[in-house]
Protein backbone atom coordinates (compact mmCIF):
# COMPACT_ATOMS: atom_id res chain seq x y z
CA UNK A 1 0.00 0.00 0.00
CA UNK A 2 1.52 3.31 -1.14
CA UNK A 3 0.26 6.38 0.71
CA UNK A 4 0.38 8.98 -2.05
CA UNK A 5 -0.68 11.81 0.27
CA UNK A 6 2.01 11.00 2.84
CA UNK A 7 4.83 10.51 0.35
CA UNK A 8 4.06 12.96 -2.44
CA UNK A 9 2.52 15.76 -0.37
CA UNK A 10 4.42 15.27 2.91
CA UNK A 11 1.28 15.21 5.05
CA UNK A 12 0.74 12.91 8.05
CA UNK A 13 -2.02 10.35 7.57
CA UNK A 14 -3.48 7.53 9.69
CA UNK A 15 -1.34 4.36 9.90
CA UNK A 16 1.94 6.24 9.31
CA UNK A 17 3.51 4.52 12.33
CA UNK A 18 2.63 1.06 11.06
CA UNK A 19 3.51 1.78 7.43
CA UNK A 20 6.67 3.90 7.84
CA UNK A 21 7.82 3.31 11.42
CA UNK A 22 6.92 6.68 12.88
CA UNK A 23 4.40 9.49 12.69
CA UNK A 24 0.63 9.60 12.95
CA UNK A 25 -0.92 6.84 15.08
CA UNK A 26 -4.55 7.27 14.02
CA UNK A 27 -7.34 8.06 16.44
CA UNK A 28 -5.85 6.25 19.42
CA UNK A 29 -6.68 3.05 21.22
CA UNK A 30 -10.22 1.91 21.93
CA UNK A 31 -11.43 2.70 25.42
CA UNK A 32 -11.48 -0.28 27.75
CA UNK A 33 -9.61 -2.55 25.33
CA UNK A 34 -6.26 -4.25 26.03
CA UNK A 35 -3.26 -2.45 24.56
CA UNK A 36 -1.79 -3.87 21.37
CA UNK A 37 1.35 -2.09 20.09
CA UNK A 38 0.92 -0.45 16.68
CA UNK A 39 4.45 0.75 15.95
CA UNK A 40 6.86 -2.08 15.06
CA UNK A 41 10.62 -1.76 15.52
CA UNK A 42 11.10 -2.72 11.88
CA UNK A 43 8.91 -3.64 8.95
CA UNK A 44 10.26 -7.20 9.07
CA UNK A 45 8.96 -7.58 12.65
CA UNK A 46 5.42 -6.45 11.89
CA UNK A 47 2.57 -8.63 12.98
CA UNK A 48 0.25 -9.12 10.01
CA UNK A 49 -2.84 -7.12 9.29
CA UNK A 50 -5.26 -9.99 8.69
CA UNK A 51 -8.09 -10.05 6.17
CA UNK A 52 -10.77 -12.55 7.13
CA UNK A 53 -13.23 -13.53 4.41
CA UNK A 54 -16.01 -14.33 6.86
CA UNK A 55 -18.39 -15.37 4.08
CA UNK A 56 -18.13 -16.11 0.38
CA UNK A 57 -21.79 -15.21 -0.19
CA UNK A 58 -22.38 -11.89 -1.96
CA UNK A 59 -25.44 -10.03 -3.22
CA UNK A 60 -23.52 -8.79 -6.30
CA UNK A 61 -21.47 -10.52 -8.99
CA UNK A 62 -18.47 -8.33 -9.79
CA UNK A 63 -16.55 -9.08 -12.99
CA UNK A 64 -13.15 -9.10 -11.22
CA UNK A 65 -14.14 -10.74 -7.90
CA UNK A 66 -11.10 -12.56 -6.52
CA UNK A 67 -13.30 -15.04 -4.58
CA UNK A 68 -15.65 -15.73 -7.51
CA UNK A 69 -18.60 -15.08 -5.16
CA UNK A 70 -22.31 -15.23 -5.90
CA UNK A 71 -25.62 -14.83 -4.07
CA UNK A 72 -25.75 -18.37 -2.74
CA UNK A 73 -24.89 -20.24 0.44
CA UNK A 74 -21.44 -21.84 0.55
CA UNK A 75 -20.71 -24.79 2.84
CA UNK A 76 -17.98 -24.86 5.45
CA UNK A 77 -17.94 -21.34 6.92
CA UNK A 78 -16.33 -21.00 10.34
CA UNK A 79 -19.03 -20.98 13.02
CA UNK A 80 -19.46 -18.11 15.45
CA UNK A 81 -17.65 -20.04 18.19
CA UNK A 82 -14.83 -20.97 15.81
CA UNK A 83 -14.60 -17.33 14.77
CA UNK A 84 -14.29 -16.18 18.38
CA UNK A 85 -11.59 -18.77 19.05
CA UNK A 86 -9.76 -17.42 16.01
CA UNK A 87 -10.09 -13.87 17.34
CA UNK A 88 -8.69 -14.98 20.73
CA UNK A 89 -5.59 -16.30 18.96
CA UNK A 90 -5.22 -13.20 16.77
CA UNK A 91 -5.42 -10.97 19.85
CA UNK A 92 -2.79 -13.02 21.68
CA UNK A 93 -0.63 -12.82 18.53
CA UNK A 94 -1.04 -9.01 18.70
CA UNK A 95 -2.16 -8.34 15.14
CA UNK A 96 -2.73 -4.60 14.61
CA UNK A 97 -6.02 -4.87 12.68
CA UNK A 98 -8.61 -7.36 11.43
CA UNK A 99 -10.31 -6.69 8.09
CA UNK A 100 -13.77 -8.23 7.83
CA UNK A 101 -14.24 -9.07 4.16
CA UNK A 102 -16.13 -11.45 1.88
CA UNK A 103 -17.94 -12.04 -0.42
CA UNK A 104 -20.06 -9.43 1.23
CA UNK A 105 -19.41 -9.55 5.01
CA UNK A 106 -22.74 -7.89 5.84
CA UNK A 107 -24.49 -10.96 4.40
CA UNK A 108 -23.30 -12.90 7.47
CA UNK A 109 -25.77 -12.58 10.35
CA UNK A 110 -23.20 -12.69 13.17
CA UNK A 111 -20.81 -10.11 11.68
CA UNK A 112 -21.54 -7.57 14.43
CA UNK A 113 -21.19 -10.20 17.15
CA UNK A 114 -17.78 -11.16 15.78
CA UNK A 115 -16.65 -7.57 15.30
CA UNK A 116 -17.77 -6.62 18.79
CA UNK A 117 -15.83 -9.56 20.19
CA UNK A 118 -12.73 -8.41 18.30
CA UNK A 119 -13.08 -4.94 19.80
CA UNK A 120 -13.37 -6.43 23.30
CA UNK A 121 -10.06 -8.19 22.70
CA UNK A 122 -8.27 -5.03 21.63
CA UNK A 123 -8.28 -5.70 17.89
CA UNK A 124 -9.10 -2.83 15.56
CA UNK A 125 -11.78 -4.05 13.12
CA UNK A 126 -12.24 -2.63 9.63
CA UNK A 127 -14.92 -3.48 7.08
CA UNK A 128 -14.54 -4.12 3.34
CA UNK A 129 -17.97 -3.98 1.73
CA UNK A 130 -19.83 -3.15 -1.47
CA UNK A 131 -21.89 -0.71 0.62
CA UNK A 132 -25.28 -1.65 -0.83
CA UNK A 133 -26.56 -3.11 2.47
CA UNK A 134 -25.59 -0.17 4.69
CA UNK A 135 -28.92 1.33 5.68
CA UNK A 136 -29.08 4.12 8.25
CA UNK A 137 -29.64 1.50 10.96
CA UNK A 138 -26.72 -0.65 9.79
CA UNK A 139 -24.44 2.40 9.65
CA UNK A 140 -25.29 3.21 13.27
CA UNK A 141 -24.50 -0.38 14.31
CA UNK A 142 -21.16 -0.20 12.47
CA UNK A 143 -20.36 2.99 14.35
CA UNK A 144 -21.52 1.69 17.72
CA UNK A 145 -19.60 -1.59 17.45
CA UNK A 146 -16.33 0.29 16.89
CA UNK A 147 -15.26 -0.33 13.30
CA UNK A 148 -12.29 1.98 12.78
CA UNK A 149 -12.84 2.21 9.03
CA UNK A 150 -15.29 1.16 6.32
CA UNK A 151 -14.01 0.72 2.77
CA UNK A 152 -16.76 0.78 0.14
CA UNK A 153 -15.90 -0.67 -3.26
CA UNK A 154 -16.89 1.12 -6.45
CA UNK A 155 -15.62 0.59 -9.99
CA UNK A 156 -16.75 3.79 -11.63
CA UNK A 157 -19.58 6.27 -11.58
CA UNK A 158 -23.20 5.35 -12.24
CA UNK A 159 -23.82 2.81 -14.99
CA UNK A 160 -20.10 1.98 -15.29
CA UNK A 161 -20.10 0.71 -11.72
CA UNK A 162 -23.37 -1.19 -12.19
CA UNK A 163 -21.97 -3.01 -15.22
CA UNK A 164 -18.89 -4.07 -13.25
CA UNK A 165 -20.94 -5.05 -10.20
CA UNK A 166 -23.44 -7.08 -12.22
CA UNK A 167 -26.51 -5.34 -10.80
CA UNK A 168 -28.45 -2.27 -11.87
CA UNK A 169 -28.79 0.27 -9.09
CA UNK A 170 -25.68 -0.93 -7.23
CA UNK A 171 -24.02 2.48 -7.53
CA UNK A 172 -26.91 4.40 -5.95
CA UNK A 173 -27.21 1.86 -3.13
CA UNK A 174 -23.46 1.99 -2.47
CA UNK A 175 -23.52 5.78 -2.32
CA UNK A 176 -26.52 5.69 -0.01
CA UNK A 177 -24.45 3.41 2.23
CA UNK A 178 -21.54 5.85 2.09
CA UNK A 179 -23.77 8.78 3.02
CA UNK A 180 -25.35 6.79 5.85
CA UNK A 181 -21.86 6.20 7.27
CA UNK A 182 -21.00 9.88 6.97
CA UNK A 183 -24.24 10.80 8.72
CA UNK A 184 -23.18 8.93 11.88
CA UNK A 185 -19.56 10.19 11.69
CA UNK A 186 -18.23 6.77 10.72
CA UNK A 187 -14.81 6.91 9.03
CA UNK A 188 -15.45 5.68 5.50
CA UNK A 189 -13.71 5.72 2.13
CA UNK A 190 -13.70 4.50 -1.43
CA UNK A 191 -11.97 1.43 -2.90
CA UNK A 192 -11.58 1.25 -6.67
CA UNK A 193 -9.80 -1.34 -8.85
CA UNK A 194 -8.03 0.15 -11.86
CA UNK A 195 -8.90 -1.55 -15.15
CA UNK A 196 -8.73 -0.63 -18.82
CA UNK A 197 -12.45 0.13 -18.64
CA UNK A 198 -12.34 2.82 -15.95
CA UNK A 199 -8.88 4.37 -15.72
CA UNK A 200 -9.65 6.91 -18.45
CA UNK A 201 -12.40 8.22 -16.19
CA UNK A 202 -9.96 8.99 -13.37
CA UNK A 203 -10.36 12.77 -13.58
CA UNK A 204 -14.13 12.41 -13.24
CA UNK A 205 -13.61 10.02 -10.33
CA UNK A 206 -11.45 12.59 -8.54
CA UNK A 207 -14.11 15.24 -9.20
CA UNK A 208 -16.60 12.82 -7.68
CA UNK A 209 -14.35 12.22 -4.64
CA UNK A 210 -14.25 15.95 -4.01
CA UNK A 211 -17.95 16.58 -4.63
CA UNK A 212 -19.05 13.75 -2.33
CA UNK A 213 -16.68 14.67 0.49
CA UNK A 214 -14.85 11.33 0.32
CA UNK A 215 -11.88 11.63 2.69
CA UNK A 216 -10.00 8.48 1.71
CA UNK A 217 -9.67 6.64 -1.60
CA UNK A 218 -7.62 3.54 -2.40
CA UNK A 219 -6.85 2.70 -6.02
CA UNK A 220 -6.10 -1.02 -6.40
CA UNK A 221 -4.08 -2.51 -9.22
CA UNK A 222 -5.79 -5.55 -10.74
CA UNK A 223 -4.76 -9.04 -9.62
CA UNK A 224 -5.71 -11.92 -11.88
CA UNK A 225 -7.43 -14.24 -9.37
CA UNK A 226 -11.01 -15.42 -9.24
CA UNK A 227 -12.85 -13.64 -12.05
CA UNK A 228 -10.07 -11.07 -12.47
CA UNK A 229 -8.60 -11.31 -15.98
CA UNK A 230 -5.15 -10.26 -17.13
CA UNK A 231 -6.76 -8.90 -20.31
CA UNK A 232 -8.63 -6.30 -18.20
CA UNK A 233 -5.42 -4.93 -16.69
CA UNK A 234 -3.75 -1.68 -17.71
CA UNK A 235 -0.83 -1.73 -20.08
CA UNK A 236 2.43 -0.41 -18.67
CA UNK A 237 1.88 2.88 -20.50
CA UNK A 238 -1.65 3.14 -19.10
CA UNK A 239 -0.37 2.40 -15.59
CA UNK A 240 2.08 5.29 -15.80
CA UNK A 241 -0.65 7.54 -17.14
CA UNK A 242 -2.98 6.53 -14.30
CA UNK A 243 -0.27 7.26 -11.70
CA UNK A 244 0.41 10.66 -13.30
CA UNK A 245 -3.28 11.54 -12.89
CA UNK A 246 -3.42 10.24 -9.30
CA UNK A 247 -0.30 12.20 -8.35
CA UNK A 248 -1.50 15.36 -10.09
CA UNK A 249 -4.96 15.33 -8.54
CA UNK A 250 -3.71 14.38 -5.06
CA UNK A 251 -1.27 17.29 -5.01
CA UNK A 252 -3.92 19.66 -6.36
CA UNK A 253 -6.33 18.77 -3.54
CA UNK A 254 -3.56 19.05 -0.96
CA UNK A 255 -2.50 22.48 -2.21
CA UNK A 256 -6.11 23.66 -2.00
CA UNK A 257 -6.28 22.56 1.63
CA UNK A 258 -8.53 19.55 1.08
CA UNK A 259 -7.90 16.87 3.70
CA UNK A 260 -7.84 13.71 1.57
CA UNK A 261 -5.90 10.48 2.00
CA UNK A 262 -5.14 8.91 -1.40
CA UNK A 263 -3.43 5.53 -1.66
CA UNK A 264 -2.56 2.92 -4.28
CA UNK A 265 -2.51 -0.80 -3.51
CA UNK A 266 -1.05 -4.04 -4.91
CA UNK A 267 1.84 -2.60 -6.91
CA UNK A 268 4.76 -1.31 -4.86
CA UNK A 269 6.48 0.07 -7.93
CA UNK A 270 4.11 3.04 -7.53
CA UNK A 271 6.34 4.22 -4.67
CA UNK A 272 9.42 4.12 -6.89
CA UNK A 273 7.61 5.93 -9.70
CA UNK A 274 6.54 8.61 -7.19
CA UNK A 275 10.15 8.91 -6.02
CA UNK A 276 11.37 9.35 -9.60
CA UNK A 277 8.88 12.18 -10.11
CA UNK A 278 9.96 13.86 -6.88
CA UNK A 279 13.62 13.52 -7.82
CA UNK A 280 12.94 15.86 -10.74
CA UNK A 281 10.79 18.26 -8.71
CA UNK A 282 12.39 18.29 -5.24
CA UNK A 283 15.56 16.15 -4.88
CA UNK A 284 15.85 16.71 -1.13
CA UNK A 285 12.25 15.64 -0.53
CA UNK A 286 12.80 12.68 -2.85
CA UNK A 287 15.60 11.30 -0.67
CA UNK A 288 13.42 11.59 2.44
CA UNK A 289 10.72 9.62 0.64
CA UNK A 290 13.20 6.95 -0.39
CA UNK A 291 14.12 6.42 3.26
CA UNK A 292 10.45 5.85 4.11
CA UNK A 293 10.04 3.44 1.18
CA UNK A 294 13.11 1.47 2.25
CA UNK A 295 11.89 1.26 5.85
CA UNK A 296 8.59 -0.11 4.58
CA UNK A 297 10.32 -2.50 2.20
CA UNK A 298 7.41 -2.67 -0.23
CA UNK A 299 6.50 -6.22 -1.18
CA UNK A 300 9.40 -7.63 0.83
CA UNK A 301 7.40 -7.34 4.06
CA UNK A 302 3.84 -7.55 2.75
CA UNK A 303 2.13 -10.86 1.87
CA UNK A 304 3.35 -13.58 4.21
CA UNK A 305 4.88 -11.08 6.63
CA UNK A 306 2.85 -7.91 7.27
CA UNK A 307 -0.37 -9.07 5.64
CA UNK A 308 -2.26 -12.36 5.68
CA UNK A 309 -5.63 -13.82 4.81
CA UNK A 310 -8.04 -16.35 6.29
CA UNK A 311 -10.76 -17.57 3.97
CA UNK A 312 -14.34 -18.41 4.91
CA UNK A 313 -13.43 -22.08 5.55
CA UNK A 314 -10.51 -21.18 7.83
CA UNK A 315 -7.65 -21.74 5.36
CA UNK A 316 -4.66 -19.42 5.82
CA UNK A 317 -3.18 -17.69 2.77
CA UNK A 318 -0.36 -15.22 2.13
CA UNK A 319 -2.95 -12.71 0.93
CA UNK A 320 -6.51 -12.68 -0.35
CA UNK A 321 -5.42 -13.35 -3.93
CA UNK A 322 -3.44 -16.49 -3.06
CA UNK A 323 -6.45 -18.75 -2.47
CA UNK A 324 -4.79 -21.50 -4.52
CA UNK A 325 -2.18 -22.11 -1.80
CA UNK A 326 -3.03 -22.77 1.85
CA UNK A 327 -0.53 -22.89 4.70
CA UNK A 328 -2.99 -24.70 6.96
CA UNK A 329 -6.42 -24.38 8.54
CA UNK A 330 -7.28 -22.62 11.79
CA UNK A 331 -9.62 -25.48 12.69
CA UNK A 332 -6.53 -27.66 13.00
CA UNK A 333 -3.83 -25.24 14.19
CA UNK A 334 -3.89 -21.65 15.51
CA UNK A 335 -3.25 -18.92 12.95
CA UNK A 336 -0.27 -17.70 14.98
CA UNK A 337 1.40 -21.12 14.74
CA UNK A 338 0.65 -21.50 11.03
CA UNK A 339 1.95 -18.00 10.29
CA UNK A 340 5.33 -18.52 11.93
CA UNK A 341 5.89 -22.02 10.50
CA UNK A 342 8.43 -21.80 7.70
CA UNK A 343 8.42 -25.52 6.89
CA UNK A 344 6.16 -24.57 3.97
CA UNK A 345 8.56 -23.56 1.17
CA UNK A 346 6.36 -20.70 -0.01
CA UNK A 347 6.06 -19.23 3.49
CA UNK A 348 9.81 -19.57 3.97
CA UNK A 349 10.41 -17.80 0.67
CA UNK A 350 7.98 -14.98 1.39
CA UNK A 351 9.82 -14.31 4.64
CA UNK A 352 13.14 -14.28 2.77
CA UNK A 353 12.28 -12.86 -0.65
CA UNK A 354 15.73 -11.47 -1.38
CA UNK A 355 17.20 -14.98 -1.60
CA UNK A 356 14.49 -16.25 -3.95
CA UNK A 357 13.45 -13.53 -6.40
CA UNK A 358 15.23 -13.64 -9.76
CA UNK A 359 15.20 -11.84 -13.10
CA UNK A 360 14.89 -8.07 -13.48
CA UNK A 361 13.36 -7.70 -9.99
CA UNK A 362 16.48 -9.20 -8.37
CA UNK A 363 18.84 -6.83 -10.18
CA UNK A 364 16.62 -3.72 -9.87
CA UNK A 365 18.36 -0.74 -8.26
CA UNK A 366 15.14 -0.05 -6.33
CA UNK A 367 14.65 -3.52 -4.85
CA UNK A 368 14.98 -2.25 -1.26
CA UNK A 369 12.10 0.16 -1.84
CA UNK A 370 9.83 -2.10 -3.92
CA UNK A 371 10.73 -5.52 -2.57
CA UNK A 372 9.74 -7.31 -5.75
CA UNK A 373 6.16 -5.99 -5.64
CA UNK A 374 3.33 -8.55 -5.61
CA UNK A 375 4.54 -12.15 -5.68
CA UNK A 376 1.12 -13.67 -6.24
CA UNK A 377 0.75 -11.85 -9.57
CA UNK A 378 4.02 -13.38 -10.76
CA UNK A 379 2.81 -16.79 -9.60
CA UNK A 380 -0.56 -16.49 -11.33
CA UNK A 381 0.97 -15.42 -14.65
CA UNK A 382 4.13 -17.55 -14.79
CA UNK A 383 3.61 -20.32 -12.24
CA UNK A 384 6.76 -19.07 -10.48
CA UNK A 385 6.26 -16.90 -7.36
CA UNK A 386 9.83 -15.63 -7.62
CA UNK A 387 9.64 -14.41 -11.22
CA UNK A 388 9.46 -10.66 -11.98
CA UNK A 389 6.08 -9.05 -11.30
CA UNK A 390 4.54 -8.64 -14.78
CA UNK A 391 2.81 -5.43 -13.67
CA UNK A 392 6.10 -3.56 -13.17
CA UNK A 393 5.90 -0.68 -15.64
CA UNK A 394 9.41 0.72 -15.15
CA UNK A 395 11.78 0.29 -18.10
CA UNK A 396 15.02 -1.69 -17.97
CA UNK A 397 16.91 1.58 -18.32
CA UNK A 398 15.12 3.10 -15.32
CA UNK A 399 15.86 0.21 -12.99
CA UNK A 400 19.41 -0.68 -14.12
Amino acid sequence: MIDITRLYCDRDTPADSLRYGHGHRGKGEMKGAPYIPRQPKSAAERRPVVAWNISRTCNLRCVHCYTDSEAKKYAGELTTDEGKALIDDLAAFQIPALLFSGGEPLMRKDVFDLAGYAVSKGIRPTLSTNGTLITAEVAQRIKDIGFTYVGISLDGIGAVNDEFRGKQGAFEKAMAGFRNCKAVDQRVGLRLTLTRHNYQDLHNIFDFIEAEGIDRACFYHLVYSGRGKESDDLTHTESRDALDIILERTRDMHERGLDKDILTVDNHVDGVYLYMKLREEDPERAEAVMKLLKWNGGGMYSSGVGFGDIDFQGNVHADQFWMHHSFGNVRERPFSEIWMDTSDLLMAGLKDRRSHIHGRCATCRYFDACGGALRVRADLVTGDPWAPDPACYLTDEEIS
